[in-house]
């Protein structure tokens, strides 16, 4: 079958791609143009030539900068802390890039991601971890919908990063030892601080840093530099560390607390995507991860008649911050997800 694979020069879709030729599938890698940089399509089209498939270079700078860019800086401006590439792989990568490969006659999707796809008895398709849990990227998929997990494959799914870089340097493919990157791929030198103002000056006025009280402890920079469980860079000297507690646009205001006061056992999230399952009638046992790289907690979800979830945690959870996703797991299967709209109830 035809299998359009979405290839960012990067080791993990290099090596889906080859995984899927060596399967004995007709390949085409598709590289999307997000921003004026070329060196992303310039690697996949190297890595293209050196599997013999052909490579196609599809223009989504004004979408991305529409959906995902403007997004980006105007949650920042909101006081919230965005994650991009959720709201990336719903509109831009399985949305916008998936349909231009629909055009070019591909009847599957393909990408490099860190998870698993089954389906149920009734036909439902379920997304699951991938098998290396260090690199399981299903909280990033948690918007997905389920025509876009229709026709879709992630070939590395079932392996671990080092049978991912093993494979690559068999094959003689770049990359199999460089390094990941960890920079928001539209802003290479990782100030996102002055990309945003660039775009949002308010975020960059300073203004005061108050207590949890309204006392004035000092300035900020701009909400921008600022989020939610921070404790470097506030520039405050106190008797104990203190961590930001709060954003508050209206007054550009950032407020601090102490360690203690980060923690929280409740949230309301909205822009709610069941996955796996309908969406609960009743109060559900979840474990849920209010980060990539927090630690997943027992919690209940309870769908309210809003269409916003209300998530109480067993535990204290520290910095759940409104602007980043809240996603809902089953062992290995996600059950869906939502965007943090505010702690507490």
């Amino acid at each position: 079958m035809k299998v359009a694979t979405a290839m960012s020069g990067g080791v993990d879709s290099s090596v889906a791609a080859a995984l899927l030729k060596e399967a004995g599938h007709e390949v085409v890698g598709i590289t999307m143009r997000t921003t004026d940089d070329r060196r992303p399509e310039t690697d996949a089209a190297d890595i293209a030539g050196r599997l013999g498939i052909a490579h196609h270079v599809i223009d989504l700078r004004e979408v991305f900068a529409e959906k995902i860019i403007a997004y980006f800086c105007g949650e920042y401006g909101r006081g919230r802390t965005p994650n991009p590439c959720v709201l990336c792989n719903r509109h831009i990568k399985f949305g916008a890039l998936r349909q231009k490969a629909a055009r070019l006659g591909a009847a599957y999707f393909a990408t490099g991601h860190y998870t698993r796809i089954e389906q149920d008895s009734r036909g439902r398709y379920i997304l699951k971890k991938g098998r290396d849990k260090n690199k399981d990227q299903s909280y990033f998929l948690c918007q997905l919908i389920q025509g876009q997990l229709d026709r879709t494959i992630f070939p590395v799914g079932e392996m671990t990063k080092d049978e991912v870089r093993k494979k690559a340097a068999e094959m003689g493919l770049p990359g199999a030892t460089r390094p990941e990157s960890q920079e928001i791929c539209f802003i290479p030198d990782n100030d996102h601080a002055a990309f945003v103002a660039r775009y949002t000056a308010e975020t960059g006025r300073p203004g005061p840093i108050t207590d949890e009280d309204g006392r004035t402890l000092g300035r900020h920079r701009g909400i921008a530099q600022y989020t939610v469980g921070q404790r470097k860079g506030l520039g405050i000297a106190a008797a104990e560390p203190l961590y930001v507690t709060g954003i508050e646009p209206a007054s550009n205001t950032v407020i601090v607390g102490t360690k203690g006061q980060i923690f929280d056992t409740e949230l309301i999230a909205d822009n709610i995507n069941w996955i796996s399952i309908d969406p609960p009638e009743h109060s559900i046992s979840v474990k849920a991860k209010i980060r990539y790289r927090h630690a997943e907690a027992e919690a209940t979800v309870e769908l309210r008649g809003d269409g916003t979830v209300y998530v109480k945690f067993s535990l204290p959870q520290a910095a759940i911050t409104p602007g980043q996703s809240v996603v809902f797991y089953d062992g290995e299967k996600v059950l869906g997800g939502g965007t943090i709209f505010k702690r507490g109830r």
